[in-house]
C-alpha cells in the first residue's frame, strides 16, 4: 500500500504542475500572464503611494492673508 501511495502523490502532482499557466501564455486583456502580473504589480504600487504633496502657497497669498 506504501508504493501505491507513494505513486499517487509522485502522479498527483505531476498533475498539478501540468495545469499552471506559463508566463508566455494568453492573459486576461490580450496580454501575457507575465505582462498582467507586471501591470497587477504597478498598479499596486501606483495606489500604495500617498496622496499628491500640497502646493505650498505663495509668497503674495501669504501676505494678502496677513493684511486682512
Amino acid at each position: 500500500m506504501h508504493r501505491y501511495g507513494l505513486v499517487a502523490i509522485l502522479a498527483a502532482a505531476t498533475l498539478m504542475s501540468a495545469c499552471s499557466r506559463t508566463d508566455n501564455e494568453p492573459g486576461p486583456g490580450g496580454v501575457t500572464v507575465s505582462e498582467a502580473k507586471a501591470l497587477d504589480d504597478a498598479a499596486e504600487m501606483l495606489e500604495s503611494r500617498d496622496a499628491a504633496p500640497a502646493v505650498e502657497q505663495s509668497a503674495a497669498d501669504k501676505t494678502e492673508q496677513t493684511d486682512k
